[in-house]
């Protein structure tokens, strides 16, 4: 006779019901555990102690489980509410199934550090104190392209080589401490920050990411050793690594890592008392959250951002268009327009202080507006300022320059012109191979399967094909 299954308890807290959720999915659909396991690259053990709530969920996780088990995002809309419900320790962490009760182990789930699952081969998984060095990077799961964490060693063997592309040349943390003989250690970590925006553009941020994080450990070290407003400063400076960090973080798909750097930055805008920086980051969060799949809190994030800047700024025009954006995306048409309309007119007259928003102009706010126009199904309009933003952008940008691309193909397959969608999907992923980029990938996913239903017009399969080309695949 086969073993029982632990009974669950449900009512036990929220990963208690998360995790009997899972289990009622995968016993639904006919799965046992190591077949559940298998297709969704997730170890057998680790989602027996998912469905028990005795191991933390990261949220890539969920939303892999969820396609998997074909949940029509019920298991990720169960995985934010648990979220949210979960208990905060004096720290702020949550604390996820911290219990002895009902079987279960105590344990804070919020003290896991990012990538806690990580896949160690297809099929198999370790975790992360397992020392097993791990990339984020698309894999095709069930016709979906998903980020999941897998070793290095893995991509490598795929062929796949620039997905897990090492840093480029950075300092160490004891390196900081010989910036003493600089004229301006400030200046130094400042430059850096522009260094590294620049080959983010032009090389993706697999190759960025890794460098800008050992930095952030060295202006850790020089922030703590400086006093007043030397160390003010450099905490200011400090916030802009971390929100830097966020962004691309969230270019290579690893959401959760995003979330962390945005957050620590939020924190340490507040603790510098700069309501400027406040308001940026508020509206990074907001993007953030939009892109994510959470448009109600991003239009709550864009509020509270356009309500800390200061009026008439460039950052309040930044906060109005994160407002638009969201707008569109719960498809309130009418209020997205008008966001635009006042985005607009304010940028005629906002300062100009250079600082903040420098980069702001028309052209900028209409390629956003295009954004929102394709998310409100008004394709044609959506394509023609795609068009535009590309005929326009600096040959340097080339990771936006995939974005736009990845989108404009996007809104021409709306209007039924698929074999002009495909391609301009075709140069979007050659960019992205270029990048690893998952602004990039994720709009050429939803673009993939927009293209099914013309699979015989010209350029489609081979586009198609040029994609699988550029992602993993399970065995």
């Amino acid at each position: 006779m086969g073993q029982q299954p632990n009974q669950l308890t449900p009512d036990a807290g929220p990963w208690h019901r998360w995790g009997y959720e899972l289990r009622q999915f995968r016993e639904a659909r006919g799965l046992s555990q190591q077949a559940l396991a298998h297709r969704a690259l997730i170890d057998r053990s680790h989602l027996g102690r998912f469905e028990r709530a005795e191991r933390p969920v990261p949220r890539h996780v969920a939303v892999v489980l969820d396609e998997v088990l074909d949940a029509a995002g019920a298991l990720v809309r169960c995985w934010d509410e648990a979220e949210r419900m979960a208990p905060h320790d004096d720290s702020g962490v949550v604390s996820r199934a911290r219990t002895t009760d009902h079987g279960a182990k105590t344990r804070d789930y919020g003290a896991s550090a990012p990538g806690t699952l990580a896949v160690s081969e297809f099929g198999q998984a370790g975790s992360a104190g397992d020392d097993e060095d791990t990339v984020v990077v698309p894999a095709r799961i069930h016709g979906r392209i998903l980020f999941v964490p897998v070793p290095r060693r893995v991509v490598l063997a795929s062929g796949l080589a620039g997905l897990a592309a090492t840093a480029v040349p950075a300092t160490t943390a004891t390196a900081a401490t010989e910036l003493a003989d600089l004229g301006s250690p400030f200046e130094h970590f400042a430059q850096l920050r522009r260094v590294m925006i620049q080959a983010d553009n032009l090389i993706g941020p697999r190759h960025v990411l890794p460098a800008l994080q050992q930095h952030l450990v060295s202006l850790a070290v020089r922030r703590r050793a400086a006093r007043g407003a030397d160390a003010v400063a450099f905490l200011a400076l400090e916030t802009r690594y971390e929100e830097l960090a966020g962004w691309f973080a969230q270019d290579i798909g690893d959401e959760r890592a995003a979330r962390g750097h945005t957050a620590k930055a939020l924190d340490a805008s507040h603790i510098a008392g700069d309501s400027d920086l406040t308001a940026y980051i508020l509206g990074r969060k907001a993007q953030l959250a939009v892109d994510t799949g959470h448009p109600s809190d991003a239009l709550g994030l864009a509020t509270a951002a356009r309500r800390t800047a200061r009026a008439g700024s460039r950052l309040e025009v930044i906060a109005i268009l994160h407002e638009a954006h969201a707008h569109a995306v719960l498809g309130e048409g009418d209020e997205a327009r008008r966001a635009y309309d006042s985005a607009l007119t304010l940028l005629g007259s906002a300062d100009t202080d250079g600082v903040w928003g420098s980069w702001l102009d028309t052209a900028y706010v209409n390629t956003a507006r295009a954004r929102s126009l394709a998310a409100l199904g008004e394709y044609e309009q959506a394509a023609a300022g795609f068009d535009s933003a590309i005929a326009a952008l600096p040959p340097s940008y080339r990771r936006d320059r995939g974005v736009y691309l990845a989108r404009a193909a996007r809104a021409h397959a709306g209007t039924g012109n698929m074999p002009l969608a495909a391609r301009i999907g075709a140069q979007a992923v050659g960019i992205a191979a270029e990048t690893g980029s998952a602004r990039i990938i994720g709009q050429l996913d939803r673009l993939d399967r927009m293209l099914i239903p013309a699979a015989a017009e010209d350029g489609v399969a081979e586009f198609r094909a040029a994609l699988d080309r550029i992602v993993l695949h399970p065995a």
